[in-house]
């Protein structure tokens, strides 16, 4: 099995300076995973990115968005767009690194969709909340819908995004609402609770795309045990019905219990789980072909190197053992970075994750109600019955 790694150390200069999205996460989670010999085996392909070219991004963006990005960085007073916030600060060379993150996931998804490989990875991708004029959530370009987007243009008819950030994918998903041939699945805290305040269940798809949008909002507290039986109630059977020619995920990693900007409590292990259940699923339905970006993560070093360290090894052949202790010079260098952080000492959080399969007459628990109005929502639109556990 062939599978490809996009990495260049110029990703570590999407920086937006004193702020939770601190790039040591990703320079963290390379070393860890070069120190376990991830990067190593055989049949991994390691590429250096390109930035996606002004029309590449205009495929998603706006031209006037494209220019204001290029120019605030110049001008201390800019306002608009969405930059220069405490969200969005703006940063020398946003434009440029912006691009280079785009660029990145871009290369992965042509060699996966050409055959190039079965899988492939950008972990400093994944920012969905970008819109095609406004920056949201840390993120400026929208690198899994530039990707998509260049897939539709080179005549993919059904890509599957599945996004299992603690966020709403709402970028991407308002990109494509109206577009039958991307079916955007999200499961994420409630909105009611976190930011951005959408992916409810009732947000189905565009009148031309009804049921190409599937949302599972997730009471504050749900830990492994109840994300996946989530997961398993809905997520497979609108992939199955949909027959995705290729699935893009999106592994944010701050749906962590220790994660300092959200409300979900899954663990390392309950994380690494929801990857393997995905990649089952491409195994299944596209013939292995899974395109990965990391996400949102601002456990710097007690989570994301671990979580991204698991999905770099899923995508590159076989799991690693959570049990495996992460090396030494990781450690050191992990203290040295972020002096004063609890390094872990495996890749595990010490349990192994257990869930219980959904059935409709459990919605006494605020997590099946979830599971049963995302169910009610979107099934009818796929032909399946929201009631049948077999569905």
């Amino acid at each position: 099995m062939n599978s490809l790694v996009v990495w260049s150390d110029k990703l570590l200069a999407y920086n937006l300076g004193d702020h939770p999205l601190d790039p040591v996460r990703v320079e963290l989670t390379m070393a860890l995973a070069r120190e376990l010999g991830v990067l190593d085996r055989p049949g991994v392909r390691k590429v250096t990115p390109e930035p996606a070219t002004e029309d590449e991004l205009l495929r998603v963006h706006r031209r006037d968005y494209l220019e204001a990005v290029r120019a605030a960085p110049d001008d201390p007073f800019f306002r608009g767009y969405g930059l220069n916030t405490p969200d969005n600060p703006v940063f020398d060379g946003m434009h440029e690194a912006s691009a280079l993150v785009c660029g990145a996931t871009l290369a992965a998804a042509r060699a996966v969709w050409r055959g190039e490989v079965q899988r492939a990875v950008n972990v400093s991708g994944g920012l969905h909340h970008a819109m095609p004029a406004r920056a949201a959530g840390f993120c400026v370009y929208d690198d899994p819908a530039v990707a998509i987007a260049d897939l539709l243009d080179q005549g993919a008819q059904r890509i599957a995004y599945v996004d299992i950030d603690v966020h709403h994918g709402d970028g991407v998903q308002e990109i494509f609402y109206d577009d039958p041939r991307v079916l955007t699945v999200s499961l994420h805290e409630s909105p009611l609770t976190l930011f951005p305040g959408t992916g409810f269940p009732d947000e189905t798809g565009g009148p031309r795309a009804e049921g190409s949008a599937v949302n599972l909002a997730l009471p504050a507290g749900t830990g492994d045990a109840g994300w996946l039986r989530a997961f398993h109630a809905v997520v497979p059977s609108v992939l199955r019905t949909f027959r995705p020619q290729l699935i893009v995920l999106q592994a944010g990693a701050d749906s962590h219990r220790l994660d300092p900007l959200a409300n979900l409590r899954l663990s390392v292990d309950g994380q690494r789980a929801a990857q393997l259940a995905v990649r089952e699923l491409a195994d299944e339905l596209c013939d292995g072909r899974l395109v990965a970006t990391g996400g949102g993560g601002y456990a710097l070093v007690e989570v994301v190197p671990r979580t991204w360290t698991h999905l770099l090894a899923m995508i590159t052949g076989e799991p690693l053992d959570p049990a495996t202790p992460t090396p030494q010079a990781w450690r050191d260098l992990a203290e040295r970075l972020r002096p004063g952080r609890v390094v872990p000492a495996t890749l595990s959080d010490g349990g192994t994750p257990k869930y219980t399969p959904w059935q409709p007459e459990a919605e006494a628990d605020p997590l099946d109600r979830a599971i049963m109005a995302t169910r009610r929502a979107v099934y009818p639109l796929h032909g399946l019955d929201p009631h049948d556990p077999r569905d």
